[in-house]
């Protein structure tokens, strides 16, 4: 324990934090206070504000401070396409890769009956209202390729596969620059799964 509980409760409060641990609380804590105070300010003006004002969207459930968000107001948007993800970091990763103009639909989660989490909370019966409404014509699950994501990913297209839309998966295999000995067998198996014919033309 330091000799100050101010600094104690400050450290204790960056451990909230995913990946920080008391080493990296303490390194943060120390730098904002030592070296940068304003920055530090900022810091916590910008969280009370978000704190208070970030919501959910009305339409895909992603964070904003508008009752919709930008993505599914944009006439730019391909809505006919939606994107179903596990949480809004999943959108700023595929919307950083620039090669998705549709809408999504975050789940806020994976299927976890030991957490209590079933179809209701991952808002499974407000995806099939919004897909039946938008007559959306494909649905990409990107739910992530573990055995909760894989099984969401099962329960969602089951759900969907009465409806006249294509419900496809994105691909999970070897990572472009990767070397096949040191993929793991698991990923190899995924590329293998979600092998396409080589267009010779």
């Amino acid at each position: 324990m330091n000799s100050s509980p101010l600094i104690d409760q400050l450290i204790e409060a960056f451990r909230c934090l995913p990946g920080v641990g008391p080493k990296s609380a303490q390194r943060m804590s120390l730098h904002l206070l030592e070296r940068n105070r304003l920055g530090g300010e900022n810091l916590s003006k910008s969280l009370a504000v978000a704190l208070k004002e970030v919501g959910n969207c009305s339409l895909c459930r992603t964070l904003t401070e508008e009752q919709t968000c930008r993505i599914c107001l944009s006439a730019s948007r391909n809505h006919k396409i939606c994107c179903v993800v596990e949480s809004p970091a999943d959108i700023f990763a595929i919307e950083q890769s620039g090669s998705y103009r549709g809408i999504y639909f975050v789940l806020m989660g994976h299927l976890s009956p030991i957490d209590g989490i079933g179809p209701e909370q991952l808002g499974i019966s407000q995806l099939l209202d919004k897909v039946q409404k938008e007559s959306t014509e494909e649905v990409i699950v990107a739910c992530n390729s573990t055995v909760e994501g894989d099984a969401t990913a099962y329960y969602i297209a089951e759900q969907l596969k009465s409806l006249p839309l294509t419900v496809s998966r994105i691909a999970h295999g070897v990572p472009v620059g990767g070397e096949l000995e040191f993929v793991d067998g698991s990923t190899l198996a995924h590329a293998f799964l979600g092998r396409k014919p080589m267009d010779n033309s």
